[in-house]
């Protein structure tokens, strides 16, 4: 598999195995079979793990890994995950994240974390759009601080955060210090954030100068929603109502899924050869549940990037 440079991390993998799927967030799955996906994913030469604490019930992600890792043991593999910060738990934002970073190392096995993501989107300044659950940005700062103590410490090797928020706010978090090492921004064909936008109307999404800042500012990206939470792929593998974020977007695919097997490829083969080929992008998040979309995915990766032709017509199609 491709490598790319990663900034402090050095070079991983072109693709990364997120926890999500392997949650049971995308659709139906169980420990034994998420525990041959990490497996197999590390066996196909990725060489990062994307977990969050919040994806599946009871620390799913965190326990499947740990478990794969006690299993067969894999140094070398890195680890990311995640700590999410509102205002009901609390604002001694150091306390919570040394406490969420601690309790993440138990589930996982590990002694460290190399990626510790801020999982929380930022308030916009202008109280127009105004989000209860983002934090704003005085209390990012002081975060911001934090995980910058915890990377000198030795306990995380880099920190990021979900560059998903209003564009304001994460351009001004990627453009001055402490400056994140890496940023979850949303890159996928049709160039949907699905049910990630909470801001309605106010304000429009805009993925790719926050993908230009970052990359401007050397901070690695990460693209996420490779298949917009499964609107990209040949069917919805959970039942939603039809007004869901998702359902709308799928229905709204229905060129996109044509234009896949014009170029003989899976949709969902395609959201991934388009991701891993935009410029920037320093490896891909994979939402896959078992180890047959691994299989799918990898292979996707092995056929390399899109065509700058068969870029344009994907991108045409929005």
């Amino acid at each position: 598999m491709e490598t790319r440079n990663f900034g402090r991390l050095g070079r991983i993998s072109s693709l990364t195995l997120g926890g999500g799927g392997i949650a049971g967030v995308w659709g139906s799955t169980d420990r034994d079979e998420a525990v041959s996906t990490v497996h197999a994913a590390i066996d196909a030469g990725i060489t990062m793990l994307d977990l969050a604490p919040s994806y599946g019930s009871d620390f799913e992600s965190e326990r499947a890994v740990g478990q794969a890792l006690r299993d067969r043991p894999a140094p070398d593999v890195m680890i990311t995950s995640k700590v999410q910060l509102t205002k009901p738990g609390g604002t001694d934002w150091a306390a919570r994240i040394r406490a969420s970073l601690r309790d993440s190392l138990a589930r996982i096995g590990r002694d460290h974390l190399d990626l510790f993501l801020l999982h929380t989107q930022l308030r916009p300044r202008t109280p127009s759009s105004y989000v209860p659950d983002d934090l704003d940005w005085d209390d990012y700062t002081v975060v911001a601080s934090e995980l910058d103590r915890q990377r000198s410490s030795g306990t995380i090797r880099a920190w990021g955060i979900t560059a998903i928020a209003h564009p304001s706010s994460v351009v001004a978090a990627l453009s001055t210090g402490p400056r994140p090492d890496a940023a979850q921004v949303v890159v996928n064909p049709l160039d949907m954030n699905g049910d990630l936008w909470v801001y309605g109307s106010s304000v429009s999404p805009d993925n790719a100068s926050i993908l230009r800042t970052a990359v401007s500012n050397d901070v690695s990206v990460v693209g996420i929603r490779a298949v917009a939470a499964g609107s990209l792929t040949g069917a919805l593998d959970r039942s939603l109502d039809p007004r869901h974020p998702a359902a709308v977007d799928f229905e709204r695919a229905s060129p996109y899924r044509k234009l896949a097997a014009e170029f003989g490829e899976t949709p969902a083969a395609l959201a991934h050869r388009y991701a891993l080929s935009v410029p920037g992008v320093a490896t891909v998040v994979l939402g896959v549940k078992n180890r047959a979309e691994l299989a799918e995915c990898v292979a996707a990766e092995e056929r390399g990037p899109l065509s700058p032709s068969e870029v344009a017509a994907v991108e045409a199609l929005r």
